[in-house]
């Protein structure tokens, strides 16, 4: 499996799609003025002790009050709390908790209220960014992610992924960590640790141990609600989680982003640098490695599958509803329960991917076409979870019930990816009535007389639908050299295929826009 990461980054922010075989799979959005992603620690302020439901409402400077239930307070909140004090105080010097003196765990089935009071101040990681009309959902069990470990402060336990399966494999890395990590503080050891020498993890937890003594440094200076320790950037944190050698090219249109792509994998993989890849081509990123397309094909309400069947997906704020339609398929008359086999296989495939697409989280009720031998539905239910093994997200799939549903529960730590892929005619403007398409070309014509002779630009470009590209250049005395003759001056044309058939725009020597 070949994958590819395109990254995209324009003024509102970056773009990330992740291919895999040339298919889309991951489309993540990394806004500018996103302050409240998952993994910031911020010094929340308590507004309000809710004892119905065992939770509170912290101000983080979000419009709305961030929730922190009793369950995410983590066991030794206790000992955060005591800390955020002293530190605040001035009275502790230390950037680790050598000298620190830890408080007893807190009761599992306690109550929020025992623990928090009103205008306290605590600091919490977001845990789930804000998501509809709701705020943002926190933690006060802090914790710091690398690329091989997770440095979690005020335990002294080391845990160790499930996948790494091998005991041998996991009492070494137990000893390896046991001998390098401070006191006062536990870890855990992630997936990719497996095979790792002391030198890489003790480097990776060294950084993770420098995050935390700039969060001690930071902590007395930072106004209650303001962030005191950033997560990466979106790009960085998706390269740090799936960076491997299956990676065979990262394209980036930044020569800024570039740089900070390729030095951060230098520093975590060096011989995987070679893949970071400057993109200088003219024509959008997204374009030319047909993203745009499969951003369009993939999103709409009903998505086509190969074979000829469809998804139908419905939204609602509380779950959704996959359909799974055979179409126009040719069935099996003599067979149709193995046809349903291979078109809810095929559907599978499709829904796994989907959900990462658009990254759906909650419920996610799937209704497939109806099977009736036993062994049939097994063999779905097992391609499923076969497919759903590449998620990252943390899920859980139900059986199929007697009525043939299958129920997911999808982690959902951000809003999903939502593109509208049904557009308001641009040419129009919903009216269904157009500029008659004779006089486009005078219009262009026009255009190009004020802009070179009453602007005097001197290099300009006019980009157009292909069609239009075609008729401007065709025959031996085409548009273009009849501007040439006219004006003097070569007229460069470019086609862009996602422009509507009547629009036009110019371009000046630096490729910007001319405004008319």
């Amino acid at each position: 499996m070949v994958k590819e990461l395109i990254i995209n980054s324009s003024q509102n922010g970056v773009t990330i799609a992740l291919l895999q075989d040339k298919q889309l799979v991951e489309l993540h959005t990394e806004h500018i003025n996103n302050n409240y992603a998952v993994g910031d620690i911020y010094l929340g302020k308590i507004k309000k002790i809710m004892p119905g439901l065992n939770a509170a409402f912290v101000d983080v400077g979000y419009e709305k009050d961030a929730f922190l239930h009793y369950l995410d307070l983590g066991p030794q909140v206790q000992s955060l709390i005591k800390l955020t004090k002293i530190v605040k105080n001035g009275s502790y010097k230390e950037k680790l908790l050598n000298s620190f003196k830890q408080e007893q765990d807190i009761n599992k089935s306690g109550k929020i209220s025992e623990i928090l009071s009103r205008n306290m101040l605590l600091p919490v990681q977001i845990a789930k960014e804000p998501i509809s009309t709701k705020g943002p959902r926190l933690s006060s069990d802090l914790s710091i992610a690398g690329r091989f470990v997770v440095l979690v402060p005020f335990s002294d336990a080391i845990s160790i992924s499930k996948k790494i399966r091998s005991n041998n494999e996991r009492n070494r890395l137990k000893k390896i960590v046991e001998s390098i990590k401070p006191k006062h503080f536990g870890v855990i050891i992630r997936t990719v640790s497996e095979g790792k020498g002391v030198a890489e993890l003790q480097k990776d937890l060294l950084d993770l141990v420098a995050k935390w003594e700039t969060f001690s440094k930071k902590l007395p200076l930072t106004e209650p609600s303001k962030k005191i320790l950033g997560e990466m950037g979106r790009t960085s944190t998706i390269l740090r989680d799936i960076l491997n050698p299956d990676f065979a090219n990262i394209h980036v249109n930044d020569p800024g982003i570039y740089e900070e792509i390729r030095s951060y994998v230098h520093e975590i993989s060096p011989e995987l640098e070679k893949i970071v890849k400057l993109y200088k081509h003219k024509e959008p990123i997204f374009e030319h490695f047909g993203i745009e397309k499969q951003i369009k094909v993939a999103f709409g309400k009903t998505v086509n599958l190969a074979g000829g069947a469809y998804l139908v997906i419905e939204h609602t704020e509380a779950l959704h509803v996959i359909d799974v339609n055979s179409g126009n398929r040719t069935a099996n008359p003599e067979n149709q329960d193995e046809n349903a086999l291979q078109v809810n296989k095929e559907a599978a495939r499709e829904i796994a991917r989907q959900l990462r697409l658009r990254d759906m989280g909650g419920i996610v009720v799937i209704d497939f076409i109806d099977m009736h031998k036993p062994q049939n539905r097994k063999d779905l239910f097992d391609y499923l979870k076969q497919q759903m093994a590449l998620d990252r997200a943390k899920h859980t799939i139900l059986p199929p019930s007697k009525f043939g549903l299958v129920q997911i529960t999808r982690q959902r730590v951000r809003p999903e990816m939502n593109i509208i892929t049904n557009e308001k005619c641009p040419a129009c403007n919903g009216t269904g009535e157009i500029k008659a398409s004779i006089v486009l070309m005078d219009d262009i014509e026009n255009n190009l007389n004020y802009i070179l002779n009453e602007q005097n630009e001197k290099d300009i470009t006019l980009c157009v639908h292909p069609y239009i590209e075609a008729y401007i250049k065709k025959g031996f005395i085409s548009c273009q050299w009849k501007w040439f003759f006219k004006y003097g001056k070569w007229i460069k044309v470019k086609s862009i295929s996602s422009y509507y058939l009547t629009e036009f725009h110019f371009l000046d020597a630096k490729e910007e826009q001319i405004k008319l």
